[in-house]
């Protein structure tokens, strides 16, 4: 096996910059937000640093995941079903059959990111794209917390 790691580099971290980003979903299934975070970044002026999203629920989550091919976010939704049924005897079921479910998924993906940012662009990979998973049938606004830590272009 061979390691190889890239040329090391620093940057002093200048600025916080943050926003909330409200998204408002349908319903249960994975809806990217990949474009909004670029655009933060770059409202931000962000050179190089770290950017942290945040999603502020207990019955969605927040995901990378591949942003070609539709039907891989449809199995993701299907996968999710089958760990956690609508229909499996959950004792909290104050808002609904679904809602338990939701916050196990939830559990299981976390509300977190941390995604590197390097010459202002976002360190994904090639079919990489930020979601937040909806995890409720019904419709839901969302708020996520985008905050950049790093260097600012001038």
């Amino acid at each position: 096996m061979r390691h190889t790691l890239s040329a090391v580099r620093t940057t002093r971290a200048e600025t916080i910059a943050t926003a909330v980003l409200t998204i408002e979903t349908p319903g249960e299934g994975f809806f990217e937000i990949t474009g909004e975070v670029a655009r933060f970044l770059n409202e931000s002026k962000a050179r190089d640093g770290a950017l942290t999203v945040f999603l502020r629920h207990t019955s969605a989550s927040l995901v990378i995941q591949e942003n070609a091919d539709p039907d891989v976010r449809r199995d993701l939704v299907t996968a999710l079903n089958r760990l956690a049924p609508a229909d499996a005897g959950w004792i909290h079921e104050v808002e609904g059959p679904d809602d338990m479910p939701a916050h196990i998924k939830s559990m299981v993906n976390g509300v977190s990111l941390v995604i590197p940012v390097v010459g202002g662009a976002l360190g994904l990979g090639t079919w990489q794209g930020i979601y937040v998973a909806e995890h409720r049938q019904r419709p839901h606004r969302r708020q996520v917390t985008l905050q950049f830590i790093g260097s600012v272009s001038s």
